[in-house]
Protein backbone atom coordinates (compact mmCIF):
# COMPACT_ATOMS: atom_id res chain seq x y z
CA UNK A 1 0.00 0.00 0.00
CA UNK A 2 1.10 3.57 -0.73
CA UNK A 3 0.06 5.96 2.01
CA UNK A 4 -0.71 9.57 1.14
CA UNK A 5 -1.51 12.36 3.57
CA UNK A 6 -3.98 14.96 2.35
CA UNK A 7 -4.41 18.58 3.42
CA UNK A 8 -8.16 18.63 2.82
CA UNK A 9 -8.46 22.35 3.59
CA UNK A 10 -6.05 23.54 0.89
CA UNK A 11 -6.97 25.28 -2.34
CA UNK A 12 -9.76 27.60 -3.40
CA UNK A 13 -12.53 25.08 -2.66
CA UNK A 14 -11.23 22.93 0.21
CA UNK A 15 -12.83 19.55 1.04
CA UNK A 16 -15.65 20.01 -1.48
CA UNK A 17 -13.07 19.40 -4.26
CA UNK A 18 -10.19 17.69 -2.45
CA UNK A 19 -12.29 14.77 -1.15
CA UNK A 20 -13.90 13.95 -4.56
CA UNK A 21 -10.41 14.17 -6.10
CA UNK A 22 -9.10 11.64 -3.61
CA UNK A 23 -12.06 9.37 -4.44
CA UNK A 24 -11.16 9.51 -8.14
CA UNK A 25 -7.53 8.66 -7.39
CA UNK A 26 -8.62 5.70 -5.24
CA UNK A 27 -10.76 4.32 -8.07
CA UNK A 28 -7.70 4.39 -10.34
CA UNK A 29 -5.27 3.09 -7.70
CA UNK A 30 -7.00 0.84 -5.14
CA UNK A 31 -3.67 0.31 -3.31
CA UNK A 32 -3.66 3.91 -2.00
CA UNK A 33 -4.49 4.55 1.63
CA UNK A 34 -5.16 8.11 2.80
CA UNK A 35 -4.62 10.03 6.01
CA UNK A 36 -6.86 13.08 5.68
CA UNK A 37 -6.45 16.22 7.79
CA UNK A 38 -8.96 19.04 8.11
CA UNK A 39 -11.72 20.71 10.09
CA UNK A 40 -14.35 18.18 11.19
CA UNK A 41 -17.36 20.33 10.30
CA UNK A 42 -16.05 20.77 6.74
CA UNK A 43 -14.58 17.36 5.97
CA UNK A 44 -16.85 14.79 7.61
CA UNK A 45 -20.08 15.67 5.69
CA UNK A 46 -18.24 15.44 2.36
CA UNK A 47 -16.29 12.31 3.24
CA UNK A 48 -19.53 10.54 4.24
CA UNK A 49 -20.66 10.77 0.59
CA UNK A 50 -17.76 8.55 -0.50
CA UNK A 51 -17.97 5.28 1.48
CA UNK A 52 -15.15 3.58 -0.46
CA UNK A 53 -12.82 6.48 0.25
CA UNK A 54 -13.94 6.57 3.86
CA UNK A 55 -13.09 2.89 4.23
CA UNK A 56 -9.61 3.46 2.74
CA UNK A 57 -8.89 6.56 4.83
CA UNK A 58 -8.21 7.71 8.33
CA UNK A 59 -9.57 11.17 9.10
CA UNK A 60 -7.74 13.24 11.71
CA UNK A 61 -9.23 16.48 13.00
CA UNK A 62 -7.15 19.66 12.72
CA UNK A 63 -7.59 22.77 14.81
CA UNK A 64 -7.13 25.25 11.96
CA UNK A 65 -6.47 25.69 8.26
CA UNK A 66 -3.83 27.83 6.53
CA UNK A 67 -5.51 30.53 4.46
CA UNK A 68 -4.54 31.14 0.85
CA UNK A 69 -3.53 34.73 1.65
CA UNK A 70 -1.44 33.95 4.75
CA UNK A 71 2.20 34.96 4.58
CA UNK A 72 4.65 32.04 4.93
CA UNK A 73 6.05 33.23 8.27
CA UNK A 74 2.58 33.87 9.64
CA UNK A 75 1.36 30.43 8.54
CA UNK A 76 4.39 28.76 10.11
CA UNK A 77 4.03 30.57 13.42
CA UNK A 78 0.27 30.11 13.73
CA UNK A 79 -0.15 26.72 12.07
CA UNK A 80 2.83 24.74 13.32
CA UNK A 81 1.60 21.55 14.96
CA UNK A 82 -2.12 22.25 14.57
CA UNK A 83 -2.97 23.17 10.97
CA UNK A 84 -4.07 20.57 8.42
CA UNK A 85 -1.10 21.52 6.22
CA UNK A 86 1.50 21.02 8.95
CA UNK A 87 -0.07 17.77 10.17
CA UNK A 88 -0.12 16.33 6.64
CA UNK A 89 3.59 17.11 6.32
CA UNK A 90 4.33 15.75 9.78
CA UNK A 91 2.74 12.44 8.78
CA UNK A 92 5.48 12.09 6.15
CA UNK A 93 8.17 13.05 8.63
CA UNK A 94 6.92 10.48 11.16
CA UNK A 95 6.67 7.71 8.57
CA UNK A 96 2.87 7.52 8.71
CA UNK A 97 2.59 8.60 5.06
CA UNK A 98 4.80 8.17 2.01
CA UNK A 99 3.82 11.48 0.38
CA UNK A 100 1.89 14.66 1.17
CA UNK A 101 -0.49 16.44 -1.20
CA UNK A 102 -1.82 19.97 -0.66
CA UNK A 103 -3.52 22.56 -2.84
CA UNK A 104 -2.88 25.23 -0.24
CA UNK A 105 -0.81 28.40 -0.06
CA UNK A 106 2.44 27.72 -1.97
CA UNK A 107 4.68 29.92 0.18
CA UNK A 108 3.29 28.47 3.39
CA UNK A 109 3.63 24.91 2.12
CA UNK A 110 7.24 25.52 1.12
CA UNK A 111 8.13 27.14 4.45
CA UNK A 112 6.47 24.38 6.43
CA UNK A 113 8.01 21.65 4.25
CA UNK A 114 11.52 23.00 4.77
CA UNK A 115 11.00 23.42 8.50
CA UNK A 116 9.25 20.09 9.09
CA UNK A 117 11.04 17.75 6.66
CA UNK A 118 14.36 19.60 6.26
CA UNK A 119 16.50 19.69 3.13
CA UNK A 120 18.63 16.86 1.79
CA UNK A 121 22.26 17.15 2.97
CA UNK A 122 23.54 18.14 -0.48
CA UNK A 123 20.77 20.69 -1.17
CA UNK A 124 20.39 24.10 0.42
CA UNK A 125 17.58 25.52 -1.71
CA UNK A 126 14.51 23.63 -2.96
CA UNK A 127 12.93 23.62 -6.40
CA UNK A 128 9.37 23.18 -7.61
CA UNK A 129 9.29 20.86 -10.60
CA UNK A 130 6.27 21.11 -12.91
CA UNK A 131 5.04 18.53 -15.41
CA UNK A 132 4.81 20.31 -18.77
CA UNK A 133 2.82 19.04 -21.78
CA UNK A 134 4.82 19.19 -25.01
CA UNK A 135 4.78 17.90 -28.57
CA UNK A 136 6.36 14.59 -27.51
CA UNK A 137 4.07 14.03 -24.54
CA UNK A 138 5.29 15.50 -21.26
CA UNK A 139 8.46 17.00 -19.85
CA UNK A 140 9.66 18.52 -16.57
CA UNK A 141 10.56 22.16 -15.92
CA UNK A 142 12.22 23.33 -12.69
CA UNK A 143 12.40 25.61 -10.78
CA UNK A 144 9.01 27.25 -11.37
CA UNK A 145 8.93 29.44 -8.30
CA UNK A 146 10.54 28.06 -5.14
CA UNK A 147 13.74 30.13 -5.21
CA UNK A 148 14.41 33.43 -6.95
CA UNK A 149 17.85 33.38 -8.53
CA UNK A 150 20.30 30.48 -8.56
CA UNK A 151 24.06 30.13 -8.86
CA UNK A 152 25.82 27.50 -10.95
CA UNK A 153 25.98 24.77 -8.26
CA UNK A 154 22.28 25.21 -7.55
CA UNK A 155 21.40 24.92 -11.25
CA UNK A 156 23.52 21.78 -11.46
CA UNK A 157 21.74 20.27 -8.46
CA UNK A 158 18.40 21.14 -10.07
CA UNK A 159 19.54 19.24 -13.16
CA UNK A 160 20.40 16.17 -11.11
CA UNK A 161 17.12 16.27 -9.16
CA UNK A 162 15.03 16.92 -12.28
CA UNK A 163 16.65 13.96 -14.00
CA UNK A 164 15.84 11.78 -10.99
CA UNK A 165 12.22 12.88 -11.18
CA UNK A 166 12.11 12.13 -14.92
CA UNK A 167 13.43 8.65 -14.25
CA UNK A 168 10.78 8.13 -11.58
CA UNK A 169 7.85 9.65 -13.50
CA UNK A 170 8.59 8.70 -17.10
CA UNK A 171 10.63 5.56 -16.31
CA UNK A 172 13.42 6.48 -18.74
CA UNK A 173 16.94 5.30 -17.89
CA UNK A 174 18.85 8.35 -19.17
CA UNK A 175 16.63 11.43 -19.51
CA UNK A 176 18.02 14.41 -21.42
CA UNK A 177 18.54 17.68 -19.53
CA UNK A 178 18.92 21.20 -20.91
CA UNK A 179 19.66 24.58 -19.32
CA UNK A 180 17.20 27.33 -20.31
CA UNK A 181 19.10 30.19 -21.91
CA UNK A 182 18.71 33.10 -24.35
CA UNK A 183 20.53 31.13 -27.03
CA UNK A 184 22.12 27.76 -27.64
CA UNK A 185 25.64 29.11 -28.19
CA UNK A 186 28.11 28.56 -25.34
CA UNK A 187 29.02 32.27 -25.22
CA UNK A 188 25.45 33.45 -24.56
CA UNK A 189 23.66 33.90 -21.27
CA UNK A 190 24.40 34.80 -17.68
CA UNK A 191 27.68 33.71 -16.13
CA UNK A 192 26.03 31.27 -13.72
CA UNK A 193 24.25 29.51 -16.60
CA UNK A 194 27.45 29.23 -18.62
CA UNK A 195 29.32 27.95 -15.56
CA UNK A 196 26.62 25.36 -14.85
CA UNK A 197 26.80 24.20 -18.46
CA UNK A 198 30.56 23.83 -18.19
CA UNK A 199 30.24 21.74 -15.02
CA UNK A 200 27.68 19.45 -16.63
CA UNK A 201 29.83 19.03 -19.73
CA UNK A 202 32.96 18.22 -17.70
CA UNK A 203 31.34 15.72 -15.32
CA UNK A 204 30.85 12.02 -16.18
CA UNK A 205 27.08 11.57 -16.02
CA UNK A 206 25.48 8.28 -15.09
CA UNK A 207 21.77 8.97 -14.55
CA UNK A 208 21.12 11.44 -17.36
CA UNK A 209 22.49 13.04 -20.53
CA UNK A 210 23.29 16.75 -20.68
CA UNK A 211 21.93 18.14 -23.94
CA UNK A 212 23.23 21.72 -23.66
CA UNK A 213 21.45 25.08 -23.72
CA UNK A 214 17.79 25.23 -24.79
CA UNK A 215 15.54 28.20 -25.55
CA UNK A 216 11.97 29.01 -24.56
CA UNK A 217 10.46 27.39 -27.66
CA UNK A 218 12.17 24.10 -26.77
CA UNK A 219 9.96 23.72 -23.69
CA UNK A 220 6.85 23.16 -25.78
CA UNK A 221 8.56 21.16 -28.50
CA UNK A 222 9.95 18.63 -26.03
CA UNK A 223 13.57 18.96 -27.15
CA UNK A 224 14.70 17.58 -23.77
CA UNK A 225 13.03 15.65 -20.96
CA UNK A 226 14.07 18.18 -18.30
CA UNK A 227 14.44 21.96 -18.63
CA UNK A 228 16.40 23.65 -15.83
CA UNK A 229 16.12 27.32 -14.85
CA UNK A 230 15.79 29.43 -11.70
CA UNK A 231 12.49 30.25 -10.02
CA UNK A 232 11.93 33.78 -11.34
CA UNK A 233 12.26 32.81 -15.00
CA UNK A 234 10.53 29.47 -14.50
CA UNK A 235 7.48 31.00 -12.85
CA UNK A 236 7.10 33.59 -15.60
CA UNK A 237 7.36 30.84 -18.22
CA UNK A 238 4.71 28.78 -16.41
CA UNK A 239 2.24 31.66 -16.05
CA UNK A 240 2.85 32.72 -19.67
CA UNK A 241 2.09 29.21 -20.90
CA UNK A 242 -1.09 28.98 -18.81
CA UNK A 243 -2.24 32.38 -20.05
CA UNK A 244 -1.48 31.49 -23.66
CA UNK A 245 -3.47 28.27 -23.37
CA UNK A 246 -6.50 30.16 -22.04
CA UNK A 247 -6.13 32.79 -24.76
CA UNK A 248 -6.04 30.19 -27.53
CA UNK A 249 -9.10 28.45 -26.08
CA UNK A 250 -11.02 31.76 -25.98
CA UNK A 251 -10.00 32.70 -29.51
CA UNK A 252 -11.08 29.30 -30.85
CA UNK A 253 -14.39 29.58 -29.02
CA UNK A 254 -15.02 33.03 -30.49
CA UNK A 255 -14.02 31.93 -34.00
CA UNK A 256 -16.22 28.83 -33.91
CA UNK A 257 -19.33 30.81 -32.83
CA UNK A 258 -18.95 33.73 -35.22
CA UNK A 259 -20.95 32.40 -38.19
CA UNK A 260 -23.29 29.51 -38.94
CA UNK A 261 -20.70 28.06 -41.30
CA UNK A 262 -18.11 28.12 -38.53
CA UNK A 263 -20.56 26.38 -36.18
CA UNK A 264 -21.16 23.64 -38.75
CA UNK A 265 -17.42 23.28 -39.23
CA UNK A 266 -16.99 22.92 -35.47
CA UNK A 267 -19.42 20.00 -35.43
CA UNK A 268 -17.32 18.16 -38.03
CA UNK A 269 -14.09 18.91 -36.14
CA UNK A 270 -15.47 18.41 -32.62
CA UNK A 271 -13.37 15.32 -31.96
CA UNK A 272 -10.15 17.17 -32.80
CA UNK A 273 -11.15 20.15 -30.67
CA UNK A 274 -11.97 17.87 -27.73
CA UNK A 275 -8.52 16.28 -27.96
CA UNK A 276 -6.92 19.73 -28.09
CA UNK A 277 -8.95 20.88 -25.09
CA UNK A 278 -7.88 17.84 -23.11
CA UNK A 279 -4.24 18.37 -24.06
CA UNK A 280 -4.39 22.00 -22.90
CA UNK A 281 -6.33 21.31 -19.69
CA UNK A 282 -4.03 22.22 -16.76
CA UNK A 283 -5.92 19.76 -14.54
CA UNK A 284 -4.54 16.86 -16.57
CA UNK A 285 -0.93 17.68 -15.64
CA UNK A 286 -1.56 19.12 -12.19
CA UNK A 287 0.92 18.59 -9.39
CA UNK A 288 4.26 20.29 -8.79
CA UNK A 289 6.90 18.30 -6.91
CA UNK A 290 8.98 19.95 -4.17
CA UNK A 291 12.47 18.63 -4.85
CA UNK A 292 15.36 18.67 -2.37
CA UNK A 293 13.35 17.72 0.72
CA UNK A 294 13.63 14.63 2.90
CA UNK A 295 10.16 13.60 1.83
CA UNK A 296 7.76 13.66 -1.12
CA UNK A 297 5.54 16.77 -1.20
CA UNK A 298 3.16 17.54 -4.06
CA UNK A 299 1.66 20.99 -4.60
CA UNK A 300 -1.63 21.05 -6.47
CA UNK A 301 -2.86 24.18 -8.23
CA UNK A 302 -5.14 26.06 -5.84
CA UNK A 303 -7.92 26.32 -8.40
CA UNK A 304 -7.80 22.67 -9.48
CA UNK A 305 -11.03 20.71 -9.86
CA UNK A 306 -11.52 17.14 -8.62
CA UNK A 307 -9.75 15.69 -11.67
CA UNK A 308 -6.82 18.03 -11.01
CA UNK A 309 -6.58 16.92 -7.37
CA UNK A 310 -6.64 13.30 -8.52
CA UNK A 311 -3.82 14.05 -10.98
CA UNK A 312 -1.72 15.61 -8.20
CA UNK A 313 -2.30 12.58 -5.97
CA UNK A 314 -1.26 10.32 -8.85
CA UNK A 315 2.00 12.27 -9.22
CA UNK A 316 2.71 11.57 -5.55
CA UNK A 317 1.76 7.93 -6.07
CA UNK A 318 4.18 7.60 -8.99
CA UNK A 319 6.98 9.38 -7.11
CA UNK A 320 6.70 6.92 -4.22
CA UNK A 321 6.15 3.82 -6.34
CA UNK A 322 9.20 4.59 -8.49
CA UNK A 323 11.38 5.58 -5.51
CA UNK A 324 11.99 9.25 -6.29
CA UNK A 325 13.95 10.01 -3.12
CA UNK A 326 16.22 6.99 -3.55
CA UNK A 327 16.98 7.94 -7.15
CA UNK A 328 17.74 11.57 -6.32
CA UNK A 329 19.91 10.62 -3.33
CA UNK A 330 21.91 8.15 -5.41
CA UNK A 331 22.28 10.58 -8.32
CA UNK A 332 23.40 13.44 -6.08
CA UNK A 333 25.94 11.22 -4.32
CA UNK A 334 27.36 9.96 -7.62
CA UNK A 335 27.49 13.45 -9.11
CA UNK A 336 29.15 14.96 -6.04
CA UNK A 337 31.93 12.40 -6.27
CA UNK A 338 32.33 12.85 -10.03
CA UNK A 339 32.10 16.65 -10.28
CA UNK A 340 35.27 18.61 -11.05
CA UNK A 341 34.61 21.07 -8.20
CA UNK A 342 32.83 21.35 -4.90
CA UNK A 343 29.15 21.89 -5.69
CA UNK A 344 28.13 23.04 -2.24
CA UNK A 345 25.86 26.02 -2.65
CA UNK A 346 26.27 29.49 -1.20
CA UNK A 347 26.93 29.37 2.54
CA UNK A 348 25.03 32.65 2.92
CA UNK A 349 21.76 31.11 1.78
CA UNK A 350 18.96 32.02 4.22
CA UNK A 351 17.94 29.43 6.78
CA UNK A 352 14.44 28.06 7.22
CA UNK A 353 13.90 30.37 10.18
CA UNK A 354 15.16 33.42 8.24
CA UNK A 355 12.83 32.74 5.30
CA UNK A 356 9.89 32.11 7.63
Amino acid sequence: MIRISIDAMGGDFGPEVVIPGAAIALERHPDIRFVIYGLAERVEPVLAKYPKLQAASEFRVSEMAVRMDDKPGQALRNGRGKSSMWQALEAVKDGEADACVSAGNTGALMAMSKFCLRMMPQIERPAIAAIWPNSRGEGIVLDVGATIGADAPQLVNYAVMGAGMARALFEVKRPTVGLLNVGVEDVKGLDEIKEAGQILRDTPLDGFEYYGFVEGNDIGSGTVDVVVTEGFTGNIALKTAEGTARQIANLLRQAMSRTWLAKIGYLFAKGAFDRLREKMDPNKVNGGVFLGLNGVVIKSHGGANADGIAAAIEVGYDMVRNKLLEKITADLSHFQHSAPLNLKTDEAAPSDEDQA
